[in-house]
């Protein structure tokens, strides 16, 4: 057993050592163009005018232009932030409670507070539902 891990590591290591000795100027060799040079020769072409190949891609890429299309009022089929949020996401109901404050004496002078009414929601934040969830009245 401990001869086959002896032949797997002189096997990697003699893997290592080939990889060593290859001469990168070989593997990859270095040429007399710039990085400019092969970007204008690439874009220019080889004519007088520099830059007119790559114009002429462009230009086959473009499409004319249509016949002007008569305006339309498309608002009510338009599609915005808001009537996104209100048609997915419902906002569930917040019922209001009444509280009555019978009338009081309040502070350290007792002073009469008249009674009132006042309105809070049930719920402290506002509660929506996900799409598709029930949203009528249970």
């Amino acid at each position: 057993m401990s001869l086959n891990w002896i032949k797997s590591a002189l096997l990697s290591a003699l893997l290592v050592l080939s990889g060593c000795a290859t001469d990168p100027e070989k593997l990859l060799p270095h040429g007399d163009a710039t990085m400019l040079d092969i970007w204008n020769q690439q874009t220019a072409g080889s004519g007088d005018a520099p830059g007119r190949r790559l114009l002429d891609a462009r230009q086959t890429l473009r499409r004319p232009l249509q016949a002007p299309v008569p305006v339309i009022d498309q608002t009510s089929y338009t599609r915005t932030a808001q009537t996104e949020i209100y048609r997915q996401f419902q906002r569930l109901p917040n019922p209001d409670l009444v509280l009555y404050v019978f009338p009081h004496l309040s502070g350290s002078e007792s002073v009469p507070v008249p009674g009132y009414s006042t309105v809070f929601p049930l719920y402290q934040r506002v509660q929506y539902a996900l799409p598709g969830e029930r949203v009528e009245d249970y």
